[in-house]
Parts: C-alpha cells; sequence; structure tokens
C-alpha cells in the first residue's frame, strides 16, 4: 500500500472516526422514507499531526456533499472530495522522509454516488465510488436493503460491497499490484423509548493482493488481510435540558493482530438563538501487528519473513478531543465550526504494555461547514 494512500486513509479515519469498511457506503438506518427536502453542503478540513521536533502531514480538504429527492420514491446523494497532502511519514522507516529527506507531495480526488428506491417498508440503495492519487487509484461498489417494523420503531440493515485497488509506487517498488476487499454489514436500530434509541452494527471485510508498504524499508505484509469490527451506539435526551448524550463502543478485530477498542461520548447541546454545542470525548486502546517489531530499526528482520516497523501498527493508547458549534439561520441555511485535538502515546493503552521507544504522536483538525436545504 501506498505511503501517501495509507496516511491519508489514517488521517480519514482520524477525522470521521470512519466505521464503515471500505466498499460498504454508510446505511442511515434511521433514515425510513424518501426526504421532504434536499441538502447541498460544503465543507473545508485542515489537518496536521506531528512529533517532537518534526512537523508530519498537512492535509487541505474541500468536500462537495448533495443529496435530492428525484420523487416521492426515490433519493439520490453524492460527494466529491479533493486532498491535499503534503509533509512526512511518521518518524522512523520511511524511504521518503526517513531515508531521502524528499518527503511527500501528493492530491487525491475522490467521489462518491448511491441512489435509494423505497418500497414501503423496505429500502434498496446502490453506490458507487472512485478514489484517485498519483500512485494509487481504487473503484468500489455497494449494495444496501433496510427493512423497517410496521411502527417504524425498527430498522434491519444488511449492505454488501466490494473494492478492487490498483497500487504503482513513484519508487518503483510496487508496479502495478492489486489488492481486492469484499465487505458484509448486518445491523439493527431499535427505537426503546420517545429518549432513547439504539443502533447495532457489525462489518466483516475479507481482502486479498498487496497490503505492504513500499515506502517503508523492509515492509512486507500478509497478502491477506480479515477485519471483524461491531460498532454499538446509544442515544438518550434529557428532556428537562432539552439535550442528548451519545454513547457509542467499537471492537474491531483484525487479523494482522492489531485489535482495537474504541469508546465515544458525545453532549449534544441546544442553545438559545439556533446555536447547537458539541463537546465529545474518545478513547482507543490498540494492540500491535503479529510482524510489528519495536525500534531499534530492524530488530526482529527475518528474509523473507514478515516484518514491518510502522508506528500505525504499534501497540498504543489514543484520547481525541472535540468540540462542535453549529447554527441554524434562516431559509434553510446551517453553519458549524468543529475542532478536534489528539494524542497517541504507547503508555496510555489499556492495561499498559504498549510499545516501547516511540515518541507520542499528536494531530488536530478544524472543520467548517455550510449547507443548505434545497
Amino acid at each position: 500500500m501506498a505511503a501517501t494512500e495509507r496516511d491519508a486513509r489514517t488521517t480519514t479515519a482520524l477525522l470521521t472516526a470512519a466505521l464503515a469498511l471500505p466498499g460498504v457506503l454508510a446505511v442511515p438506518a434511521s433514515a425510513q422514507s424518501v426526504p421532504e427536502t434536499g441538502v447541498i453542503a460544503l465543507r473545508y478540513l485542515d489537518y496536521r499531526d506531528w512529533q517532537p521536533g518534526a512537523e508530519r502531514m498537512r492535509v487541505k480538504t474541500p468536500s462537495l456533499f448533495v443529496l435530492k429527492p428525484l420523487s416521492d420514491t426515490t433519493v439520490v446523494e453524492g460527494s466529491l472530495v479533493y486532498d491535499s497532502i503534503s509533509g512526512a511519514s511518521p518518524l522512523n522507516h520511511d524511504t521518503l522522509s526517513g531515508a531521502s529527506g524528499i518527503g511527500i507531495t501528493e492530491y487525491r480526488t475522490a467521489g462518491d454516488v448511491k441512489v435509494t428506491r423505497y418500497f414501503g417498508r423496505y429500502a434498496i440503495g446502490v453506490g458507487g465510488a472512485v478514489s484517485s492519487e498519483r500512485d494509487y487509484l481504487s473503484r468500489a461498489g455497494s449494495v444496501d436493503l433496510r427493512w423497517f417494523s410496521e411502527d417504524r420503531n425498527r430498522t434491519l440493515a444488511f449492505g454488501v460491497g466490494g473494492a478492487s485497488d490498483r497500487i504503482n509506487s513513484v519508487n518503483g517498488v510496487a508496479t502495478d499490484r492489486a489488492r481486492q476487499t469484499l465487505d458484509f454489514l448486518v445491523g439493527v436500530t431499535q427505537v426503546l423509548s420517545a429518549e432513547d434509541i439504539v443502533q447495532s452494527n457489525v462489518t466483516y471485510s475479507t481482502g486479498h493482493g498487496y497490503y505492504s508498504d513500499p515506502y517503508k524499508l523492509l515492509d512486507t505484509r500478509p497478502d491477506e488481510r480479515r477485519v471483524l469490527a461491531w460498532l454499538s451506539r446509544f442515544n438518550h435526551h434529557f428532556a428537562r435540558w432539552d439535550s442528548t448524550v451519545k454513547l457509542s463502543y467499537r471492537f474491531l478485530h483484525d487479523s494482522f493482530g492489531d485489535d482495537a477498542h474504541t469508546v465515544d461520548v458525545a453532549w449534544v447541546q441546544p442553545l438559545p438563538r439556533g446555536f447547537v454545542v458539541t463537546p465529545s470525548l474518545r478513547y482507543t486502546t490498540q494492540d500491535k501487528a503479529d510482524f510489528y517489531f519495536d525500534p531499534p530499526f530492524p530488530r526482529g528482520f527475518t528474509r523473507g519473513g514478515l516484518y514491518t516497523a510502522d508506528t500505525r501498527l504499534s501497540a498504543f493508547g489514543a484520547v481525541t478531543a472535540g468540540l462542535k458549534i453549529s447554527l441554524d439561520l434562516a431559509q434553510g441555511w446551517t453553519v458549524d465550526l468543529a475542532a478536534h485535538v489528539y494524542r497517541q502515546e504507547s503508555s496510555w493503552r489499556l492495561g499498559g504494555g504498549g510499545s516501547p521507544g516511540l515518541e507520542p504522536f499528536s494531530a488536530r483538525w478544524i472543520e467548517l461547514g455550510i449547507a443548505k436545504a434545497i
């Protein structure tokens, strides 16, 4: 996998806490009928991360999202994203930034579209997506089915998707290398009361092909990967304060060995004059991959064996704190501003025992959005 693509995906995971696997588009189980109005939204994201004494990645991302009902049974939605990526990979073992000093400059263009048709108590969605970089091309497609109970208090979701990736690293290590992935999703959303709603999804991904990072020295990874993820969310509304607490837990089992647990909590508080304030906090703990070896590089390397010194596959704990402020304006306009800070340290792994010898990793990202009902 290209270092730029891996950094971009790591960044995206940090920025959006993406819980769906590649190829399976999000299944909005709460949407049980065609929206009465559409929406057009513009967003701009500025991201950067760093380690002690070293600036790393900087990402600037404008994006466009459009959702439009075509009739009383059909809705279409889609998005366009452009990433401008610059900087360097994490300290240690990078043949571009760590050895040659060249660093990374990359641009990514991505888009997706989805059409959903409603049939009374069920809906079918079909989607496709493309992501292109200088050294990486991915194409994906998905189909999902949602079934609604007669009282509309329960939604069952089923999804299947596939992605086909092609890697051509600029250093010539990976030339026309391929990777294919199949993804499956099963989920349920249940309204428990006027104040409570719960959702639980299970996703399974199986893939084969090229998973190594051609920009990291000696990096050799398995040519198969399986990922099982379980996500559960619970929302409770406090009528007394007109506020909502949002809780979530995700467990991810990776055949590479880097299993992870993530806990999220957010508080949604409406204020006078159309303002809404949402503080949030997230904690993640991760085990190291079976073939990850701690510094000094290249400890543990054997010719012909599996090996990585990529710190993103190390054992660590991480905390993300965020604050979002949104404002509803006249004539269907909405604006919002969000800021998040992220800190990752080996010693923060649950139970201790994180990977030794690694520098702390920090990041921050700021998002500005504006949307209009159409």
